[in-house]
């Protein structure tokens, strides 16, 4: 049978509505978006696969199996492992208050000695990105996994654009705007942890996400993960109303954890422009005094990466 004819035969069990639909195994997955990623998939195919996935929503088989599928169109995963560091994906961007997980990630690596991998779109439409944010600070994407393993072990932070070192999967986070909604590529990338960290910290916007997203690092063997609802969807905690934290160790069952108001200020309601997030991180990376809210966070930002490099607690 040939790719459109096996794509056929799945998006009709995904895409048979609410009742009808059936999902996929992590083989059937990883088979599909093997196909849609190839230069010659039909595009029809792809958006119709796509809204299917949407509209019946992604188990954590089916999740595994396209990080199984991204994974393989990426040089050199899985070629090399860093237990000690921390995979800190961020695929939302900010745009009501600067990225202060980024500075937390700075400060994590160059003062606690704890590794970080950062990886993220080049750009995100209206948002500040990740990719952005550290360049303003000095600190360009790796060209390649394996710069940024040499990255990592001689500056103890890498940087990585998705862009680059997986354009298939960024070509599906491109297609949001033309088919209205979020695909699972976005959790997929969230998921990739590209250079084998023993720690995650992910953050996501809708919390039925925590669970699937717990479930599927399991399945992918993921060590260690904080998985949280984060600030703008991004992997950065609240100070006055996080919601579900939950710890995911080896084959354990997720444990949640508890997270008390800081009793600061409230998160920014009104948006902001990207330079003027920048230049607010700057002041922060040069030494300005935080206020009350970011100093909340930046505390528990540290606890959170002590404890998915596996060197602290939570307690």
């Amino acid at each position: 049978m040939s790719d459109p004819e096996r794509l056929a035969a799945l998006i009709g069990r995904i895409g048979r509505g609410r009742h009808g639909s059936r999902d996929l195994t992590r083989a059937e997955a990883a088979d599909a978006l093997r196909a849609l990623f190839a230069p010659e998939a039909d595009p029809l195919q792809l958006g119709a696969f796509l809204i299917a996935q949407r509209m019946k929503g992604e188990t954590a088989e089916e999740l595994a199996g396209f990080v199984d599928a991204a994974r393989a169109t990426i040089e050199g995963c899985g070629t090399v492992r860093h237990p000690e560091a921390v995979d800190l994906p961020c695929y939302a961007g900010k745009r009501r208050a600067p990225p202060l997980h980024l500075l937390a990630a700075l400060r994590a690596a160059r003062s606690d000695g704890i590794p970080v991998v950062i990886h993220a779109p080049e750009a995100i439409a209206g948002r500040l990105s990740a990719v952005a944010a550290l360049r303003a600070l000095g600190i360009d994407p790796a060209g390649s996994l394996a710069e940024a393993d040499a990255m990592l072990r001689t500056r103890g932070i890498a940087l990585l654009s998705l862009d680059r070192f997986c354009p298939p999967l960024a070509r599906l986070l491109g297609l949001r705007p033309r088919l209205g909604v979020r695909s699972f590529a976005n959790t997929v990338a969230r998921l990739l942890n590209p250079l084998g960290c023993g720690g995650q910290l992910n953050g996501f916007f809708h919390a039925p996400y925590g669970a699937r997203m717990a479930a599927a690092n399991r399945l992918l063997g993921q060590p260690r993960a904080l998985l949280f609802m984060g600030a703008e969807g991004e992997p950065e905690l609240y100070a006055d109303r996080q919601k579900l934290l939950l710890w995911l160790r080896g084959e354990q069952p997720e444990q949640p954890l508890p997270c008390p108001d800081a009793g600061c200020p409230p998160y920014p309601r009104a948006a902001a422009t990207p330079d003027a997030l920048r230049h607010r991180l700057q002041q922060l990376h040069d030494g300005a005094a935080p206020d009350a809210r970011e100093a909340a966070v930046l505390a528990r930002m540290a606890r959170a990466f002590a404890l998915a490099a596996g060197v602290g607690g939570w307690g």
